[in-house]
């Protein structure tokens, strides 16, 4: 399924969510995973998991449509808005601080979500802290989605599922082929096409010369993976 950025809209996602400074704001990768998430079946007994929670919009979402959800992000503001919007929406979510997989030792979910950071970055070391930790991924832009394909069989149950959006800028098929060749079955379920934001247009010179971009490219596809553990 492809979807055109202006297509998208807030949909499902609560509306009027507070996103404290340095927390990131809903937008084109999140409605387009929320997108995703509106086809999959929630319900009371449904454990969902969002890695990199942020506002909370998408485990809002989930815990809307009656699922138990748990959110993990590593940033402390990031933790506050979304347990914030949650007390806002009255809506059930426990939200935690630190590394996801750390914070989850043990427990399996129907559903894991992430909205990573995706973008490539000249700087290996990833950010410690500032804004910048919701998109900065390293060179290749898959430090973070490296770890979540490989974390993912341990944190799905039978049957459950993965859904993560990134740029195809970090290579799709290589999201794909690590998460089946960690057993689970995996595919490309929707794309969209976003323009180029800030922070892509301040390192399109460095992009081009590692042959991420295309010389003058304006327009970023988005890709949404979708994996099942069988």
């Amino acid at each position: 399924m492809r979807v055109s950025s202006t297509a998208l809209t807030l949909g499902t996602l609560p509306a009027r969510l507070i996103a404290l400074p340095g927390v990131y704001r809903p937008q084109a990768d999140t409605r387009l995973l929320s997108e995703a998430l509106s086809h999959e079946r929630l319900g009371p007994g449904t454990e969902v998991m969002e890695i990199g929670t942020g506002t909370g919009a998408l485990a809002l979402h989930a815990a809307g449509r009656g699922a138990r959800v748990t959110a993990v992000d590593v940033s402390w503001p990031a933790v506050a808005a979304a347990r914030l919007n949650a007390l806002r929406q009255r809506l059930p979510l426990r939200v935690l601080h630190g590394d996801f997989a750390a914070r989850t030792v043990g427990r399996r979910f129907d559903i894991v979500l992430s909205n990573p950071p995706y973008v490539p970055s000249p700087r290996a070391r990833l950010p410690s802290r500032g804004a910048n930790r919701a998109w900065e991924a390293g060179p290749g832009g898959r430090q973070i989605i490296d770890r979540i394909c490989a974390s993912a069989p341990a944190l799905l149950r039978p049957g459950g599922v993965l859904l993560m959006v990134h740029s195809q800028m970090c290579g799709a098929q290589t999201t794909v082929d690590d998460l089946e060749r960690a057993g689970l079955s995996a595919q490309v379920t929707a794309r969209a096409s976003v323009r180029w934001g800030p922070v892509l247009r301040s390192r399109r010179a460095w992009l081009e010369r590692q042959g991420l971009a295309d010389d003058g490219e304006e327009w970023e596809e988005l890709v949404i993976i979708r994996a099942r553990h069988l």
